[in-house]
């Protein structure tokens, strides 16, 4: 049976293109301060409390990262003080792409445009899309959308823009909590997880796994899939 060939690839970018280290950041500001256990428990709860807020009305992602770095630091008791949430949000400008994401991204450009909708602002996602080393047909924002991912409504919003439905799409992510699940929902039957150790695999969304970008171009017809040993 045919690969399907989509009209457009769509990507969640933090995470599963951009090396969204916020786990890293965290380590830098408070590691020295923390012991083991305490450092690895702060990053579990730092990670869930992002997940968190972003499931109420949108505001700037800045404010995302500083309220659940200040949520982690009540829960884990750590004094808190804004100017370390402040020294988080100031890399995510400088975060590059994963190392497979270039080359990968390379191989189905030429054929098929992508999009990227992301959990992020206008005034920082060009900084790390510029990092990918590809061209991209649309960059679409939350703060467009007004709302964040799992949200349903960012996903509509690029359909309407991008003038096609959720059969006209593969849709990637390395995260189900954030975009596959929503996916599934919405009734994009084509969706590729990059497996990049976020989530365990869950079938039930029945998507293609691939190990990194470099899969991709097979998963969507553009070279034929690589056989088992």
């Amino acid at each position: 049976m045919a690969t399907f060939r989509p009209k457009y690839i769509t990507f969640d970018c933090y995470g599963t293109l951009t090396n969204f280290d916020m786990a890293g950041a965290a380590r830098r500001v408070y590691g020295s301060q923390l012991s083991a256990t305490t450092m690895a428990s702060f990053i579990k709860d730092f990670a869930a409390y992002r997940l968190d807020e972003v499931l109420g009305a949108w505001k700037p992602y800045f404010e995302v990262v500083h309220n659940s770095v200040e949520r982690a630091c009540k829960r884990n008791g750590i004094a808190f003080r804004p100017e370390d949430a402040q020294r988080i949000n100031e890399e995510i400008h400088t975060w590059g792409p994963h190392p497979d994401v270039p080359a990968g991204l390379a191989k189905v450009a030429r054929e098929i445009p992508l999009v990227i909708l992301s959990n992020s602002m206008k005034n920082l996602i060009m900084s790390n899309v510029e990092k990918l080393g590809a061209p991209f047909h649309m960059v679409i924002t939350a703060e467009e959308t007004g709302a964040y991912k799992p949200h349903m409504k960012g996903f509509e919003y690029m359909f309407d823009k991008l003038g096609c439905g959720p059969e006209d799409i593969t849709h990637v992510s390395s995260s189900f909590r954030y975009d596959l699940m929503s996916a599934y929902d919405l009734g994009i039957k084509s969706k590729v997880w990059v497996n990049r150790g976020h989530e365990p695999a869950n079938p039930f969304y029945e998507y293609t796994e691939v190990a990194d970008i470099g899969g991709l171009a097979a998963a969507v017809g553009l070279e034929p899939l690589r056989k088992s040993a």
